[in-house]
């Protein structure tokens, strides 16, 4: 009897440590992304995240200073479109701002994510990685959580490359193949901007914006196969900088992405 009590109180312990290593193990994965472990290198480029915000939304700091760490990784591209429905609030005696970045385009490029993701909700700050799924901007362990899930869900059939050409120009190179018809961007964006807002919801803060979208123009339109582009320089100065994204049409995954060099 002594030993049979004896094996029923450690065959719990033994279930409790394998428990434990268990949850350990699958934490480690989203612990390491959120320490900034760099990812193994993938012919389609890093994962991209996109965060829609505004100058007049009084939650939405956090986010961005949250997107300025994202856009120090190396296999993060990190991207900030500010929509402008914000604009025309105005918010008690501290009336409203224009957000300086706004552009009725970038809402117009959330409520496509958002018809796409069944839902018809827009909210700021709201991050989206790879085209596939939105979260809370300012969870970072969810978005942690979805970067990791949507990188593993990206389908490697895209090879993107983009280099520097003679006279300052970009040399692309895609390669590959299509499930779906996919369209070529051009994304332009400033690296860092440094705004006191004058009024508003965030009336007398100093904002920190990074990796501010200015412009996007579609460049092709790419069914498979190889396809070789050579664009003009990009916009110059050292606050100013590119990246390529590749994504299905009517706006779906993100198949493939890089920086400008």
């Amino acid at each position: 009897m002594a030993g049979l009590r004896q094996t029923q109180v450690l065959q719990p312990k033994r279930e409790r440590i394998r428990n434990k290593l268990a949850a350990l193990l699958g934490f480690l994965p989203a612990m390491a992304l959120a320490l900034g472990a760099a990812a193994e290198p993938s012919a389609s480029g890093p994962t991209v995240v996109e965060l829609y915000t505004s100058q007049s939304c009084y939650s939405c700091p956090p986010a961005e200073a949250f997107l300025g760490e994202l856009a120090e990784r190396d296999d993060l591209l990190a991207l900030e479109f500010h929509v402008d429905y914000w604009d025309d609030l105005v918010y008690g005696a501290a009336g409203r701002w224009k957000d300086l970045f706004s552009s009725p385009q970038y809402t117009r490029r959330q409520q496509t994510y958002a018809r796409r993701m069944a839902s018809t909700r827009v909210y700021t700050p709201q991050m989206v990685v790879e085209g596939r799924s939105a979260v809370v901007g300012s969870h970072r362990g969810k978005v942690f959580d979805a970067i990791e899930t949507n990188r593993a869900q990206r389908v490697e059939g895209a090879s993107l490359a983009v280099s520097q050409a003679a006279g300052g120009g970009l040399s692309l190179t895609l390669e590959g193949e299509a499930a779906a018809p996919a369209e070529l961007w051009l994304v332009t964006f400033d690296k860092a901007h440094v705004t006191r807002v004058q009024a508003g919801e965030n009336k007398g803060k100093t904002l920190a914006n990074h990796h501010v979208v200015t412009e996007m123009t579609q460049l092709a339109r790419w069914d498979g196969g190889p396809l070789q582009l050579d664009l003009d320089a990009p916009p110059n100065g050292a606050n100013r900088g590119c990246a390529i994204l590749l994504q299905e049409e009517r706006q779906g995954p993100i198949l493939a992405a890089r920086y400008c060099p």
